[in-house]
């Protein structure tokens, strides 16, 4: 049951098929051939996508990102994230995890906002198709007003108070490794072995931890270290 409910989409989008395949084979070979053009995308995207946040993740101080994008950077920080999601390159989809990335080392949410934003709407890219096809002059206007409304949607959720919802508030554990997200580095095995063992290629926590301030402390940066953001740590109330 407890599969089931984790993977409730992907066996949803199964059964859709088979229905489909029985009462509608047309539809089904169809929609089969967008499905394999988006995965063929996505595994040529979602590696480089990855190794980007790792980079970000392990080569960027927590410090730059909180300078640039945090909560204090007030109008430099939204023209930065807007610079750095008009500057990049690939589908939306590819933008998310590199979000959640920035959004962990420190970035505030408007600022995630403008990022994911502009991602979608105003890449360079982009830009250069519109004047191919419908001039300088509509790309310009478009564009300004594109980027005063992605501003004006940035205040209103941080006015708002919307969070992005952190995945560790549903752990009950001090600690827990997402199985899902670990791919077996074992540098937390190595780091901090009284916590973490590798059992099948997996990380796994000790039972019945008993954890000082020090090992609390130290279990943050070994968590924030993790390539893959697999080892969630539950805040302490």
């Amino acid at each position: 049951m407890t599969m089931i409910k984790k993977n409730w989409l992907p066996i949803l989008v199964g059964m859709i098929y088979l229905l489909l395949i029985v009462f509608r084979s047309d539809l089904a070979l169809a929609a089969w051939e967008n499905s394999r053009y988006y995965l063929l995308e996505m595994v040529q995207i979602l590696p480089v996508i990855f190794l980007l946040t790792v980079a970000i993740d392990v080569l960027i101080p927590r410090e730059w990102i909180v300078k640039r994008l945090g909560s204090d950077s007030g109008m430099i920080g939204y023209l930065f994230a807007l610079a750095f999601g008009s500057l990049s390159a690939g589908p939306i989809y590819a933008a998310f995890p590199i979000a959640k990335t920035l959004y962990q080392k420190g970035a505030k949410v408007g600022n995630i906002v403008v990022i994911l934003s502009a991602w979608a709407v105003i890449k360079v890219p982009m830009l250069a198709n519109e004047v191919k096809f419908l001039g300088p002059e509509f790309m310009v206007v478009r564009w300004f007003l594109t980027v005063v409304f992605i501003l004006l949607m940035a205040l209103v959720i941080e006015k708002a108070g919307v969070k992005i919802v952190a995945e560790e508030e549903g752990i009950q554990a001090p600690v827990a490794v997402k199985s899902d997200y670990c791919i077996g580095c074992s540098a937390c095995a190595r780091k901090m072995p009284e916590i973490f063992v590798m059992q099948e290629g997996k990380a796994l926590v000790q039972q019945d931890l008993s954890l000082d301030q020090e090992q609390k402390n130290q279990l943050a940066l070994v968590a924030q270290k993790c390539p893959t953001q697999a080892i969630a740590v539950r805040q302490q109330e």
